[in-house]
């Protein structure tokens, strides 16, 4: 299959799979649980709260994956995607002390580190011919304004132009916005110019307020991750965005969580995957929560795959979730995986036992396996290639 490219909008779904999911979808026999929600999907009716509730609630949860399944198909056929990249984490230091986090460190800490740029491009150089993006997520330093990360990306663009740059939360927009008087637009506007390329989408948490007073006191409000989302694309930076589950929020609160970004991302089309990941509770501080069982991580994907229809790409992420759960997620809605990674601190200081060693090989036989086709698809989802890994040529033994 030869290369292709997409806009960030379309970002390579189909765009008829309405009309091939109503197709699929008449073919086959639902309960009655479901066939409301069907029905509602043939009229071009959008669901609602009790819906999305409802979708969590459903006693088969084969039956909705099949109904995730076949809107991952109509969108994107058998193809699942991922890429190259690593992840560089800059500090660990953080004003806040979110009750979830095991990564944040006090400034004073024993293991607490903040990068120098220098730094930061050595650790970088160590990756940088393998991988194509380089992802970077941190603490909110106390001394590091708009002008520290606009050096960074200008010497990541200097140093490897090959690269693209996926870095930064919302709350850490917010955080450098304050730190140097500049409102949201023209932080975002300093940092695309210095050569940020996307936003990652994470630190969403539970978009409702009276959660993130409990889980995440003090970082950005529910409609300021809204907005600092909709500023950047506006100006033309496209993102991600997260879910955190699993803590102590309702079905209900999970389902207006989603529907706040699906609302979003119809306004304007830059959400491009959401990525839903299940609290790990090792080494945090929030003993009200229980870890995720496999089953309902697998809901969460698919009951996210039927209620975002205005956002392309649903992500298993592997590093969170583990290889085997990633690979059967792939049958329940879900069409991405993330990448090779290579390192990565935050998940893991959090109980993430996921390889870090992965390459792409190891990536496409994980799609292979689920019975999808491996693609290579660059940050911004607007490039696109069949992976085929290289052949092993057998060796005759000896005479």
């Amino acid at each position: 299959m030869a290369e292709w490219v997409s806009t960030t909008a379309v970002a390579d779904r189909n765009p008829y799979w309405k009309l091939e999911l109503k197709d699929s979808i008449r073919l086959e026999t639902w309960s009655p649980t479901l066939q409301p929600i069907v029905q509602k999907i043939l009229n071009d009716r959008a669901l609602n709260v009790d819906d999305g509730v409802a979708l969590f609630n459903e006693p088969n949860l084969f039956e909705l994956g099949k109904l995730a399944l076949l809107h991952k198909q109509s969108m994107f056929g058998q193809r699942a995607y991922f890429n190259s990249n690593v992840h560089v984490n800059q500090t660990n230091i953080c004003v806040l002390a979110c009750r979830f986090c095991a990564f944040r460190r006090g400034k004073r800490a024993d293991d607490a580190y903040a990068l120098s740029i220098e730094n930061y491009l050595e650790e970088l150089s160590k990756f940088s011919p393998y991988v194509n993006e380089v992802h970077s997520v941190g603490g909110l330093h106390p001394d590091w304004d708009v002008d520290h990360y606009a050096h960074l990306f200008e010497s990541i663009r200097s140093e490897f132009p090959h690269l693209s740059i996926k870095a930064l939360t919302a709350v850490e927009i917010k955080h450098l916005s304050k730190l140097s008087n500049l409102s949201i637009r023209e932080t975002l506007i300093r940092l695309k110019r210095a050569g940020l390329t996307s936003l990652p989408g994470g630190g969403a948490e539970i978009l409702d307020d009276g959660i993130r007073a409990v889980i995440c006191n003090g970082k950005e409000s529910s409609q300021e991750y809204l907005d600092i989302h909709k500023t950047a694309h506006q100006i033309g930076l496209p993102s991600n965005c997260t879910m955190l589950f699993g803590t102590i929020e309702s079905a209900a609160q999970r389902v207006e969580h989603i529907l706040k970004l699906r609302d979003l991302a119809a306004q304007t089309h830059g959400f491009q995957c959401f990525v839903p990941y299940p609290f790990l509770p090792d080494s945090s501080r929030l003993p009200m929560a229980q870890l995720s069982t496999g089953q309902e991580i697998l809901r969460v994907i698919a009951a996210s795959r039927i209620l975002l229809d205005s956002i392309p790409h649903i992500k298993a992420y592997r590093m969170n979730i583990g290889d085997e759960l990633a690979e059967l997620a792939l049958q329940f809605g879900a069409d991405d995986i993330d990448g090779t990674v290579q390192q990565e601190s935050i998940m893991h200081l959090a109980g993430s036992t996921a390889p870090l060693s992965h390459d792409l090989q190891q990536l496409s036989k994980l799609v292979h396996n689920a019975g999808c086709i491996p693609i290579k698809r660059n940050t911004t989802y607007t490039s696109f290639e069949e992976y085929n890994p290289p052949r092993t040529i057998k060796r005759l033994p000896m005479a």
